[in-house]
């Protein structure tokens, strides 16, 4: 079942459009705002989002650049800011759909079907060593094995995996976490986050492989 994230400040609309989208065989997720909206991305997987510019704690252009900066989950924006500077702005941050209130039930369902086939085609598949992840499917797996992985865990290895072969410096990956979690992430927790990461791609997690340490620098992914 496809899951989707709605983050709509207009309740009554994101009422109506959950029960419409339950109806037609999808899995909604529902948000009010930039940060709960961002804590459910970060606690989930989801095929698409909508996403409303105009939140009550926010905007949904800065939770558009946040998702795509973890992974390129489709989003289609939402909004009576449907004039022409408000749309290019969308597709600048890296919007894939665009639709302006008020809206066809059927018209949503078209084009979100649309971005996810074109996703679907598009996305390649990472990998490093004997270690796969499809961004599709959301499913990580070593040796044709799945593994499971928490939500922070697997953005994580996203971001390893797309950057390969790429020092990332401890504060870059930080702030990949804060991204998610909006919350401090401290030196140690990082450092528990990558031991984790470790324990469950790496055939020894104490002479890794997969995320080498760069000396005094930060970590790498590399073909193991």
């Amino acid at each position: 079942m496809p899951k989707i994230l709605l983050i709509e400040d207009d309740e009554e609309l994101a009422r109506f459009l959950m029960r419409f989208l339950n109806s037609e065989g999808y899995s909604t997720a529902y948000a009010n705002g930039q940060k709960d909206g961002m804590r459910l991305f970060s606690a989930d997987r989801y095929d698409c989002v909508l996403l409303d510019i105009s939140l009550k704690d926010g905007s949904g252009y800065s939770v558009c650049a946040a998702i795509k900066a973890i992974d390129d989950t489709p989003v289609i924006f939402i909004t009576a800011s449907a004039d022409e500077a408000c749309t290019v702005a969308g597709f600048e941050i890296g919007a894939d759909d665009y639709i302006g209130k008020p809206f066809g039930t059927r018209e949503l369902l078209a084009r979100m079907k649309n971005v996810m086939r074109r996703h679907q085609r598009s996305s390649p598949m990472l990998q490093c060593g004997a270690v796969t992840v499809d961004p599709i499917k959301g499913i990580v797996r070593k040796n044709g094995s799945e593994l499971t992985l928490s939500a922070l865990e697997y953005r994580l290895l996203l971001v390893f995996f797309s950057n390969k072969n790429q020092m990332l410096s401890r504060d870059r990956l930080a702030e990949e976490l804060w991204s998610l979690t909006k919350e401090f992430v401290s030196d140690n927790t990082l450092s528990v986050y990558i031991r984790r990461l470790r324990e469950k791609i790496e055939d020894d997690p104490q002479a890794p492989r997969i995320i080498v340490t760069v000396r005094g620098l930060g970590y790498k992914a590399v073909d193991g």
